[in-house]
């Protein structure tokens, strides 16, 4: 492949709205000794590339300007260093950025495999989320069999990947929403109990329930969530943040976190490094792998539109109308 190509993509030409985000084409990405260059089949849309298109989630040193945070497709070279994949796997993988185009260079040992049952444009739904929720639910808050999940923002992509691989797992799993119908999207995929937010207080119901409480919660609303997360936890609950969609600031009251020997953690992916990510795609791969390809889990995807409509992914994305994941498809000559 010779290095002077150019692909088509999708660059952010100032911070603002989805009108912003603007076709265009650049040189093919180089890769290294320990990458491969994937030729994209399909691209996720994440609330990260909202946020970096608004200016307030910049990349990390090194990586792609270019918005997306994973990728499906085809491998068309490998670094020297790489042992793993030859030209002609299908892939999927987590990016630091750059998803938004045909192509995309990405380290070698973050990639995984495309499960049984999946297409290549379907498995453009995993990464970001599968990651996510195993590194915060699973790894970080050590959810067991038995035990119960809280899921705030029960039809995002995340919260449709974090139902299922509880469900999968053997747990209870309780989600709010902010309609009836998105509410019954989360009981359809496996939710046990949804609550609509708008019309009930979800410390109420979960509080009232049998066992009093949840084990452990997935916020990524924040704001005043955060006090009525802690009254939610039963003793040593844990509570995992992966965003403040209501805000990263609160009133609290931090007696319950000692008086019930409760954990709060949160991360972000982004800037981690390889060497977090490498660990990550190892245990989903052992572990996420099988129940997808029993059928224990499949991605929920809202749409699928081109690469040209990024745009309009984004204002979907905005308006949350959505039910799973949006995801770009990136049709190439």
């Amino acid at each position: 492949m010779k290095p002077s190509q150019s692909m088509r993509c999708i660059e952010i030409r100032k911070p603002g709205g989805p009108e912003v985000l603007v076709e265009t084409t650049r040189p093919i990405p180089t890769y290294g000794h320990d990458q491969i260059l994937i030729k994209v089949a399909a691209a996720g849309v994440n609330r990260p590339d909202v946020f970096q298109r608004l200016g307030q989630y910049p990349p990390p040193d090194g990586a792609s300007d270019l918005p997306g945070l994973e990728v499906s497709g085809t491998v068309v070279a490998v670094g020297q260093d790489v042992d793993t994949w030859k030209v002609g796997d299908c892939v999927c993988s987590l990016l630091t950025g750059g998803g938004y185009a045909e192509y995309a260079s990405v380290d070698a040992d973050t990639c995984m495999s495309i499960p049984i049952g999946l297409d290549l444009i379907e498995a453009a739904a995993l990464p970001e989320t599968v990651f996510t929720v195993w590194y915060n639910v699973f790894d970080r808050c050590d959810l067991k069999p038995g035990e119960s999940l809280l899921v705030h923002g029960g039809t995002s992509g995340i919260g449709t990947t974090a139902i299922q691989m509880a469900k999968a797992h053997g747990c209870e799993v309780i989600v709010t929403a902010g309609s009836d119908e998105k509410c019954q999207a989360c009981l359809d995929i496996g939710a046990d109990i949804a609550i609509n937010y708008r019309d009930q207080d979800f410390v109420n119901v979960i509080r009232d329930r049998p066992n009093k409480g949840v084990d452990v919660i997935l916020d990524m609303v924040g704001g005043n969530y955060i006090a009525k997360d802690l009254k939610c936890l039963r003793p040593d609950g844990r509570l995992a943040f992966i965003a403040f969609l209501g805000g990263s600031k609160a009133e609290i009251d931090f007696m319950p976190l000692m008086l019930k020997r409760l954990t709060v953690t949160g991360s972000t992916l982004r800037t981690r490094p390889p060497s977090v990510k490498r660990a990550i795609a190892r245990s989903v791969t052992r572990a996420v792998w099988p129940w997808l390809e029993k059928g224990h889990f499949r991605p929920k995807i809202d749409r699928i539109l081109p690469l040209s409509r990024a745009s309009e992914a984004h204002q979907i994305m905005e308006s949350s109308s959505h039910i799973g994941k949006i995801l770009l498809r990136i049709d190439q000559g």
